[in-house]
This record gives structure tokens, C-alpha cells and sequence, in this order.
């Protein structure tokens, strides 16, 4: 399942799979929230950012990217209001928030309340619509077959899969050719393609 997002200047998509689906679910049952306050971390790439957007934009409440590195007072009032307007907060950030250098003491306890999401590893399914989810992104047409042939071979990561179709979208037009297998092995392998393949 895709979330569609409508980006600057082009269209951008949350891709729905193992790694996600929970924590979105816990967002639209924001009304059980402790607090109204919600954590969202995970790694790299994740679509983090793309979920706080998701979350603000269908209106669910407000949301807060990078909260790790905003105002310490400026998060402890909008903690604070999000209790008096009953409106769901959700933080966003990269670490954990057990790794945030929280100095101020009532926010953290008040961070130490609210809900924790994390977002995991992209199982093989995950990983085959990202490919499709970046290639689309760029208007790479990706010759057939190629989620059978690249999710075995990705490192299992979100930052890995779009390093990966970028790197397919460069050789592609660098060698003015589709992004058919022969690319595709060389943008996995990282290095020039042996004479056999130029053939």
C-alpha cells in the first residue's frame, strides 16, 4: 500500500509495509495516545518526514520533524498545548528518544510519558516497492524483473534502496541506455562493467 504526498515540485509516497504499518496505525489511533503526544523514530531515509507531513496534512494534529534538535522550551510548550487543545502531538526524530540531550528537566519526564514508535527494517516485499516507489519518483522506467533481481542483492535499508535507484537513474542516462540488468549489476557492484557486458 502506497500514502500518496504531494511534494515539491513532484509527487512523493509513503511506502506501507512491515517496517511502518504499526506505527501508522498507532497514528490514526491517535485518541489513545498517552498525553496526545507521540515518538516516532527509526533510521535513515525512513520516511520520517514523509510521515509527520502524512500526519499534519490529513489533519490528525500537529507534528513536529527533527524534534530532536528544536527548542527545549519551544517542545515543552507545545507539549503543553497539545494537553490543553486535547490535540495529538507527534514528535519525529532520528535517535531514539532515550538518546535525545534533553537537558531541561519537566521536558523530559514529559517526554518520558508520551507514546514510543520506532520504524524497522524493510522486510523483501518493503524493499521491491521501494524500488518502484524511487524509480517512479525519478521516471526511471526499470526494465521487468528488476525487484526480483535487486531486493536479494540491496543492503536491507531505506537509505541503501534510493542510493541504489539513483545510482541506476545516473548510469542510465550517463550511458544513454535503459535501466535494464547490465546497469543495474554495475550500479550493485560499484565498479565498470566487465567488456562482456558492453556487448
Amino acid at each position: 500500500m502506497v500514502l500518496p504526498l504531494t511534494g515539491v515540485g513532484r509527487e512523493r509516497s509513503i511506502v506501507v509495509g512491515n517496517a511502518n504499518e504499526a506505527a501508522l496505525r498507532a497514528c490514526e489511533d491517535h485518541a489513545n495516545w498517552p498525553f496526545h503526544t507521540a515518538i516516532l523514530s527509526g533510521p535513515p531515509r525512513s520516511g520520517k518526514s514523509l510521515i509527520a507531513r502524512w500526519f499534519e496534512a490529513s489533519g490528525l494534529g500537529t507534528a513536529i520533524d527533527d524534534a530532536e534538535l528544536a527548542d527545549e522550551h519551544e517542545l515543552f510548550h507545545a507539549w503543553n498545548r497539545a494537553q490543553a487543545a486535547k490535540r495529538p502531538l507527534l514528535l519525529v526524530g532520528r535517535p531514539v528518544p532515550s538518546e535525545w540531550n534533553v537537558t531541561l528537566p519537566d521536558l523530559g519526564s514529559r517526554l518520558g510519558a508520551a507514546l514510543n514508535l520506532g520504524i524497522d527494517s524493510p522486510d523483501d516485499a518493503m524493499l521491491a516497492g521501494l524500488v518502484e516507489a524511487h524509480a517512479a519518483q525519478r521516471g526511471l522506467a526499470l526494465d521487468e524483473g528488476a525487484t526480483t533481481y535487486l531486493v536479494p542483492r540491496v543492503e536491507r535499508s531505506f537509505a541503501a534502496v534510493e542510493a541504489l535507484i539513483a545510482e541506476i537513474d545516473r548510469l542510465s542516462m550517463e550511458r544513454k541506455a535503459p535501466a535494464r540488468q547490465t546497469i543495474w549489476r554495475e550500479a550493485i557492484s560499484g565498479h565498470e562493467p566487465e567488456q562482456g557486458d558492453l556487448l
